[in-house]
């Protein structure tokens, strides 16, 4: 049995929604939660991919519980079928060791449980949207926890609406190597505080569990901040969507993308 999934991850800022077609994904589109008059239409535009194909379903995960009521109207309204949510209607695909596990964001989980499925040992995600998060799993596939922070965005806002001559700023890579404006300090502060607390706490998590682990970035600011830094393993813009198929597939004991984990 194939998997037709339409895989909804609902965050702070925006609805990412991906269409997987006999368990490879091949469509992603991403709405802001500004614009979810939007949504019914981008919903229906997906669903059209995997409507008539045997088992289409949608599965979704939420960090956003104000959104969800919303989305799963649209998603009716849409696709004439009901939202399976990870975590309420769905099995999560990995053991979760943090206490309790049940306040833990569903994001963090199943982006971990889709870097394990592809790394197949200890590995950290680092999501940087908007907020920055940096977990781990250990060689069993184990969610150990991690540390969450502001995002980009945050912080330069912060920055700008609390002190009284700050200016509003963008995220970009610094070019010098010294902040020589008010505008590049920020930057400085903002790109490498963010980069600094990866590395710093990527090594505690080595120190935990003896050894260095792979770290995959995911996230609207990962390609910004870590692409092509020397520290990163690889950067997945899907991973979420990843993690949201997986689970789906183990509930329903099918493999995703062709390949079978072992038990």
């Amino acid at each position: 049995m194939e998997i037709n999934l339409l895989a909804l991850n609902v965050g702070n800022s925006r609805l990412s929604i991906g269409v997987f077609v006999a368990g490879t994904l091949e469509y992603v589109t991403r709405v802001s939660n500004e614009n979810r008059a939007d949504w019914e239409g981008n919903l229906a535009d997906a669903w059209m991919r995997i409507g008539g194909r045997e088992n289409a379903a949608v599965c979704g995960a939420s960090v956003n519980p104000p959104m969800v009521e919303t989305l799963e109207q649209a998603v009716m309204q849409a696709t004439g079928q009901k939202v399976h949510w990870v975590g309420a209607d769905v099995k999560l695909p990995i053991r979760v060791l943090t206490q309790p596990p049940e306040q833990t964001g569903v994001d963090r989980i199943l982006n971990v449980a889709a870097a394990y499925e592809q790394m197949g040992k200890a590995c950290i995600v680092v999501d940087a949207g908007t907020a920055v998060t940096v977990d781990v799993c250990n060689d069993e596939g184990e969610f150990l926890g991690g540390a969450i922070a502001p995002g980009a965005e945050l912080m330069l806002r912060s920055l700008h609406e609390r002190t009284a001559r700050l200016p509003s700023v963008r995220l970009a890579e610094p070019g010098d190597p010294i902040g020589r404006s008010t505008e590049q300090a920020m930057l400085h502060g903002v790109y490498h505080g963010i980069r600094g607390m990866v590395k710093e706490l990527a090594e505690n998590y080595a120190t935990e569990l003896g050894r260095w682990p792979e770290i995959i970035a995911t996230g609207g600011d990962a390609q910004l901040l870590f692409d092509g830094w020397e520290l990163i393993h690889a950067i997945a813009p899907d991973l979420t969507l990843y993690g949201i198929a997986l689970a789906w597939a183990e509930a329903g004991m099918e493999p995703v993308g062709g390949k079978k984990r072992e038990s």
